[in-house]
């Protein structure tokens, strides 16, 4: 198939629409529930009350704000795929933002800005403080500004609104890869979103992984337990096929969370079994670097240790003799050169998952 061929068959799979709407007119969508935000994103998202502000701001100066991406679903309401922290601003603003409970949410306070400093301590509308309120006037300007939005229409490739969501939350976003994959793991199936978390809950994971705030306000615990999903039992052939393995975590999470075949229960005996034998040998020492010279474990976590001895146990766990001596393994891994030459910074995941996952499965089967 030519160029121009591919080009005809993949633009026919994605149906659009767009046109611009008054920002009154998005109030009163999510007012009726016609448009779904989805509150659950808003823990991913971390926009601060400066950049609020200057939302705001860049509305009543008449700035150009970006389109909204939303996609349609089979009820007709409209999941945003694109600018829910735009529009959830807005709604914050105006009073009406609700949480994942339903609760109503503090109503947004502005801030002085650099062209705007009488915004300071202004909100929407407070009967009780009308000198820190917007006048009617303000009020009119922002519910008649006007955004745009692109539609995806449910006639499209169920697969269309998934793969808008990553390209336009990666890169210039402040999502992690896995916060945005958690958010579309909410819009393909909530509940899966739900157990995923729980797995990365289970304390005895957490003590083995043992990371700083930082990742773990970035999700990376949720990443470490669905790569844990993907890669415990995966089939050696596809690794060498896997391409960047960032899209190949992403690919994969989106089939298990829609295959009806995968059984929660048996992955998440062999998660805690996995880790509960983990945690007994070697608690937060056992995902680290071992110094042959100190003889100890040092320093934070490595992912490269993980990919041998969390995916090497999990495959070996049918058989508790081959799982016996976890940190004796594990130290020994750092005078192994199969381990230390393919698990340096500078080799990248495709290259290393190759090496190592099919290393750890030999290192737990007994008689190694």
């Amino acid at each position: 198939m030519s160029l121009i061929d591919e080009v005809n068959e993949k633009r026919k799979e994605i149906r659009t629409d767009g046109y611009a709407m008054s920002i009154s007119e998005w109030a009163s969508l999510y007012e009726n529930k016609e448009v779904d935000i989805h509150p659950e994103f808003q823990r991913f998202y971390r926009w601060g009350d400066t950049q609020k502000t200057n939302l705001i701001e860049s509305i009543l100066l008449g700035i150009p704000i970006p389109p909204v991406f939303v996609s349609q679903r089979e009820d007709g309401i409209w999941d945003v795929v694109d600018g829910l922290q735009r529009l959830s601003t807005l709604y914050q603003f105006m009073g009406i933002l609700k949480d994942e409970n339903g609760n109503n949410i503090e109503p947004l306070t502005l801030a002085a800005t650099k062209y705007l400093p009488s915004l300071e301590g202004k909100k929407w509308n407070n009967p009780d403080d009308e000198e820190n309120s917007l006048n009617q006037e303000l009020r009119l300007i922002i519910k008649r500004s006007k955004i745009s939005v692109s539609i995806i229409l449910k006639e499209s490739d169920d697969t269309a609104k998934y793969d808008l969501f990553q390209r336009l939350n990666t890169g210039g976003s402040n999502l992690s890869p896995q916060e945005v994959r958690n958010c579309i793991l909410v819009m393909i199936n909530k509940e899966f979103y739900t157990w995923l978390q729980s797995l990365a809950s289970y304390e005895p994971f957490q003590s083995c992984i043992s990371l700083s705030d930082r990742p773990l306000s970035e999700a990376y615990d949720i990443e470490l337990a669905l790569r844990f999903l993907i890669f415990a039992l995966v089939d050696e052939a596809s690794l060498n096929n896997m391409g960047d393995v960032g899209v190949f975590v992403t690919d994969a999470m989106a089939d298990i969370a829609q295959d009806k075949t995968f059984d929660k229960d048996v992955w998440e005996g062999l998660f805690k079994s996995t880790f509960d034998l983990i945690n007994n040998e070697m608690s937060d020492k056992a995902f680290k670097r071992y110094s042959v010279e100190k003889s100890k474990f040092t320093g934070g976590f490595l992912l490269s240790q993980y990919e041998v001895i969390a995916y090497g146990v999990a495959f070996n766990i049918h058989n508790k003799n081959n799982v016996a001596n976890i940190r004796e393994k594990a130290e020994m891994l750092w005078s192994d050169n199969r381990y230390t030459d393919w698990s340096g910074s500078g080799v990248t995941a495709t290259r290393r998952l190759p090496k190592l996952i099919p290393l750890g499965r030999g290192v737990f089967e007994s008689g190694n």
